[in-house]
């Protein structure tokens, strides 16, 4: 196996390791989101509870968003920080940049993820936040996830990038 480039190495160094700062169900299309302390999540089918009805290998089964950018996008939109539900992602992380997990999985609490793309804001956030919302939330929307492996998601948990075979 060749040796890493040192850009490969620096985005394969991530120590930090985040938390769950907030966990949401969406019920039904169109309704409130639902705060929630845990959560199941298994394969296929994301979080219990849930709205989402993917298939296994759907590339959306979990979003995320950073709980530091709820604040960037309130300050947008000249406004204190936005409430999680607003936003529609399924779980709020504090202390990690969820950009950095691209191309890795990833766990949080007993569950194992892959990260599967960005999250990136619909039309919807233009009528939700207002006028100049859905740009507010460019580059600021979060990631979608794959479930890798199920288990159960609780308030507090930590999120770490878990290593790949190079790493090792």
């Amino acid at each position: 196996m060749p040796e890493p480039t040192p850009l490969q190495t620096l985005l394969d160094t991530l120590p930090q390791r985040g938390r769950v700062e907030w966990i949401g169900i969406r019920p039904a299309r169109g309704e409130p989101m639902q705060a929630i302390e845990r959560v199941a999540i298994t394969p296929g089918t994301g979080l219990e509870g849930d709205r989402f009805t993917g298939r296994e290998t759907s590339k959306r089964q979990v979003t995320l968003i950073q709980h530091e950018h709820l604040h960037t996008i309130g300050s947008f939109l000249q406004r204190e920080a936005i409430e999680p539900e607003v936003f529609r992602r399924n779980i709020v992380v504090s202390g990690l940049n969820l950009l950095a997990l691209k191309g890795k999985t990833f766990r949080i609490g007993s569950v194992v993820l892959e990260y599967t793309g960005q999250c990136h804001p619909c039309s919807k956030m233009e009528t939700t936040l207002g006028p100049g919302g859905y740009n507010a939330m460019r580059g600021h929307g979060g990631i979608t996830a794959r479930v890798v492996d199920g288990g159960e998601v609780a308030l507090g948990d930590e999120v770490q990038a878990l290593l790949t075979s190079s790493q090792a």
